[in-house]
């Protein structure tokens, strides 16, 4: 499936995947997700891609725990309550594992939800900015500026804001200018 998809031939590497996917193998499983999530050698559907996903994060693969937890997030059944609680924990968990996706998910979620727990949500920032996330970096450096979660500190916040532009994010090169 791989050296299918890697040679263009997205509708085979489709069927590669799905048949090892019906087998139980969780790699698989979260191909066929990604497959379904983006119409690649399938239609997309988003429901069949939250399926796959779910089916690997059982599973415990981190990807897919993160993945499955946006598509809940964004588009999936039940109440909004019960979504955000089992999204939550599917993030945690990838987070755990070193998704850097899921880490700055969380920090930003944390910062900006209804109910915001700064310091969780600087933790995660930091976990993200340390395996190289920029954005995550340049988020550091308001929580900084603005005392969120921290002891206010400007001379911390344009560290990190230069880290963030070193790296290429245009919000920290803004930011410093200003």
């Amino acid at each position: 499936g791989i050296e299918s998809m890697r040679a263009g031939h997205c509708r085979a590497a489709f069927t590669c995947f799905k048949l090892a996917a019906d087998r139980g193998y969780s790699k698989a499983q979260f191909n066929v997700g990604l497959c379904y999530e983006h119409g690649r050698g399938t239609e997309k559907d988003l429901e069949k891609a939250g399926f796959y996903y779910c089916q690997a994060a059982g599973s415990r693969h981190p990807m897919a725990q993160y993945r499955y937890a946006r598509l809940l997030l964004q588009h999936g059944p039940g109440s909004p309550w019960d979504r955000q609680h089992e999204a939550v924990a599917l993030l945690e968990r990838a987070a755990g594992a070193g998704i850097t996706e899921a880490q700055a998910y969380l920090g930003v979620f944390y910062m900006r939800g209804l109910q915001p727990q700064e310091k969780r949500g600087l933790k995660y920032l930091l976990q993200a900015a340390n395996s190289g996330d920029a954005q995550s970096r340049f988020h550091v450096g308001v929580c900084y500026e603005q005392g969120l979660g921290v002891q206010q500190s400007l001379a911390e916040a344009l560290r990190h804001y230069r880290q963030s532009a070193a790296a290429g994010n245009s919000q920290a090169r803004d930011r410093l200018q200003a």
